[in-house]
């Protein structure tokens, strides 16, 4: 599902994704959910537009969620934001920020990328201690 275009932002940490919560939902089945801002440079891409969106694997299947869309600011800057709600049948593997561009970006700088679970899962050790 990676297109060419694409730019990786960066990989997320196996120590991040294994602390979520799952949901069960109707529809989707197991879902979670991870904040994710990333505050990106894009030289030379002034009012051009961007999509944030979370790369990941889920058994063998390779899934895609796309988090939001804006355009890069006159500056090359843009800060792009949202719930990345995660659809999985066995386990999160590779999960990987990445940035999708109109035309191929010739750099990409990484201001700041911050993703966390929304909810993290219940653990014995943290029932104890609350």
């Amino acid at each position: 599902m990676t297109q060419a275009l694409d730019k990786l932002v960066g990989p997320v940490p196996s120590a991040i994704t294994n602390l979520a919560r799952f949901q069960v939902t109707p529809y989707e089945g197991r879902v979670a959910e991870f904040n994710v801002a990333a505050w990106l440079q894009l030289p030379g891409l002034a009012t051009l537009p961007v999509s944030l969106l979370i790369n990941y694997r889920d058994g063998n299947v390779q899934r895609e969620v796309m988090i939001d869309h804006s355009k890069v600011n006159q500056f090359g800057k843009v800060m792009l934001s949202g719930v990345a709600r995660l659809p999985v049948k066995q386990a999160i593997e590779d999960m990987q920020v990445r940035l999708r561009c109109a035309v191929s970006a010739s750099s990409l700088i990484v201001e700041e990328l911050f993703v966390q679970a929304v909810e993290l899962a219940q653990t014995e050790r943290r029932k104890a201690l609350a």
